[in-house]
């Protein structure tokens, strides 16, 4: 088996694990010592076009800090697209009109693409160094190179503390998270 062969095999054994610790640490009262953690780094940027994420599965949810921030500016969330492509972001409001999009997650049922400056990235397991496993399509890796080629983009993982693993197996194409917020606290890399 070639290194290409073996990394795809560690990642999809890596995914398994962070499904099921995920599973595991799901909870409202964690979610909300989240959403602490994360409105005290967001707020330093408002103004900036945010995007947050509508959860799928297990999840943590970005939801209530997304409806805060959308006091102070334009916020977001991801349209996935083609297979291979970058995501887009549409404008979202606490009180739009959604509809399922790709995967099961919502996004606004009237679509007006913006370019986010600040993010928070779901994902499934996240290590000390900003390394990030997410779901496998390499969608928020294109986006956040494309997004950082043009300016400053800030990327902030949001995941529950038990998603945490030694290191993530990574790939050269692979984006680095500039922090990480967790249900215990916030992590710079």
């Amino acid at each position: 088996m070639n290194d290409q062969n073996d990394l795809k095999e560690t990642k999809a054994v890596a995914r398994k694990a962070a499904f099921a610790r995920r599973k595991e640490a799901h909870g409202e009262a964690r979610s909300a010592a989240g959403v602490a953690h994360l409105l005290s780094i967001v707020t330093q940027h408002k103004g900036k076009v945010l995007s947050g994420y509508m959860p799928i599965r297990t999840e943590i949810t970005p939801v209530p800090v997304m409806a805060a921030m959308a006091a102070y500016g334009p916020v977001c969330v991801p349209v996935i697209g083609k297979l291979g492509q970058p995501l887009r972001f549409a404008l979202w409001t606490p009180d739009c009109e959604m509809a399922e999009g790709a995967f099961g997650a919502y996004i606004p049922a009237k679509l007006e693409f913006v370019d986010p400056e600040v993010l928070i990235v779901p994902l499934l397991a996240f290590d000390r160094k900003g390394g990030r496993l997410g779901y496998g399509g390499g969608f928020y890796d294109r986006t956040l190179e494309g997004l950082r080629a043009k300016r400053p983009t800030l990327a902030i993982g949001y995941a529950y503390s038990a998603q945490e693993v030694e290191a993530v197996p990574l790939e050269p194409t692979d984006q680095r998270l500039d922090a990480i917020v967790t249900d215990s606290g916030v992590h710079w890399v």
